[in-house]
């Protein structure tokens, strides 16, 4: 058996776990194959802070706890911001004229050689073979 495809997701995927949107069966549908094995999911460790912050203007603080437990349920991998990755997003955030912040994402599924997903287009259309869940 191959080894499942890694997809690097911008937080902007994330949020759609939680609302409503364009892109959010998607969304919920990448977690289901990552739940199967098909696809092997990681986000930077600031996907974390910025799901969960818009998880806390978006549910109820009780909401948000479940999200959360789900979340860590999911086994996710979530790499921590630092070292070499802070120095491919900032030459990211360079190349594609965004934030620090929009150029993790990219910048760590270039480093684990993975495909990014984001459902910002402003950000990220530019980045090579990015699936956008718009």
């Amino acid at each position: 058996m191959s080894a499942p495809r890694r997809i690097v997701l911008d937080a902007s995927v994330g949020v759609k776990w939680f609302r409503a949107e364009p892109g959010s069966a998607e969304a919920l549908e990448l977690l289901l194959s990552h739940g199967r094995g098909e696809i092997e999911l990681v986000v930077s460790s600031l996907f974390v802070y910025e799901v969960v912050a818009v998880a806390t203007r978006t549910m109820a603080a009780v909401d948000t706890r479940t999200f959360w437990d789900r979340f860590m349920s999911w086994r996710v991998r979530a790499v921590e911001v630092g070292g070499e990755l802070v120095h491919e997003a900032l030459a990211v955030s360079e190349r594609l004229g965004c934030s620090f912040y929009d150029a993790l994402a990219p910048a760590l599924a270039s480093q684990l050689d993975a495909r990014l997903c984001s459902a910002d287009r402003r950000a990220h259309g530019e980045w090579p073979e990015v699936v956008l869940l718009e």
